[in-house]
């Protein structure tokens, strides 16, 4: 795997891999960034969130994390979930429409299931994926869909049922400014328009996982928890778990979902850089219990007076 500091090494990035799906609306498309060398390559599975842009919502975003972790040596499968705005041509009556929570976990196992067929569309790419070392990252309502990958659950609204999308091949997570617990601290009108997130239970999310949250991320169009609430899959979940807490950061994390977009309300691409260093060096060390990428990163990088976040593991 390419080092986790020092010079940057080229990526290539190809798409759109496209996979039909029996029962599916439209076909799943995928994007996969790579590094242009290397060989057992672990992957992670990128899910994008809602947001208020046309494309960052799909394949096409998230460039500045999907870049930063190829060079650092990771596979990155980016799905267009059935949420993204540049499919609102579906009907609202689409079955799981508008949020299609379970649908956008179950994209990620059709993926998994399909990796020889994605590993070999790919130019330059056959042979060189670890199949056996797999991540799950997501953003807002992506860092949702990551954490039911790793056990969370909810109940479903269509059939009253509790909603188990748990993925054992997925080893490792990491949840970006995700939602946070359910219940009557939901007050927000987002809260009121999607009553399925009062029913999120952390409890079985079981699988090791990095949560990241910024400490001015306020969503009060969910609750008056403040940013607090985006720190809850931490210290709900059961351990293995680590919370990075980041320094001045909004929903956005300095402009984690495209670069110059306009809905990023913290711009600053030192903190993405760093944000991109940490989460790789996390995921790194996970695989590789004896690499010392991430202890480098948090000593670099959560330290002294201008350090870019808090972490505290459990």
């Amino acid at each position: 795997m390419t080092g986790i500091s020092g010079s940057p090494a080229p990526v290539l990035s190809f798409g759109p891999v496209v996979l039909p799906v029996p029962g599916r609306p439209v076909d799943l498309q995928v994007r996969v960034t790579a590094p242009a060398t290397g060989t057992d390559l672990p992957v992670i599975l990128l899910s994008h969130g809602h947001g208020n842009s046309n494309n960052l919502s799909s394949l096409n975003g998230y460039a500045p994390l999907a870049n930063r972790w190829a060079e650092h040596g990771f596979i990155v499968i980016q799905p267009t979930h059935l949420s993204s705005k540049t499919l609102s041509h579906l009907h609202a009556d689409t079955p799981g429409a508008p949020m299609f929570l379970r649908s956008r976990a179950e994209d990620m196992t059709h993926i998994l299931d399909r990796l020889d067929e994605i590993e070999n569309a790919v130019p330059q790419l056959g042979g060189r994926m670890d199949h056996d070392s797999i991540a799950v990252a997501g953003h807002s309502l992506g860092g949702f869909t990551a954490a039911l990958l790793l056990g969370a659950r909810f109940t479903d609204p269509d059939d009253g049922q509790e909603a188990n999308l748990f993925e054992a091949r997925i080893k490792q997570g990491v949840l970006l400014a995700a939602p946070g617990r359910g219940g009557d601290i939901l007050t927000g009108a987002m809260a009121e328009q999607f009553p399925v997130f009062r029913t999120t239970d952390f409890s079985q999310m079981t699988t090791p996982a990095l949560v990241v949250a910024g400490d001015k991320d306020d969503s009060r169009h969910f609750t008056e928890m403040g940013p607090d609430w985006h720190a809850d899959p931490y210290h709900l979940a059961p351990g293995p778990k680590t919370l990075l807490s980041l320094v001045d950061a909004e929903h956005g994390l300095g402009g984690i979902s495209g670069y110059d977009a306009a809905e990023t309300t913290d711009e600053n691409p030192e903190r993405v850089a760093a944000l991109g260093r940490l989460t790789a060096a996390y995921l790194r060390t996970q695989f590789h219990p004896g690499d010392t990428a991430w202890q480098e990163a948090r000593d670099a990088l959560t330290t002294g007076p201008d350090a870019f976040g808090r972490v505290e593991s459990k």
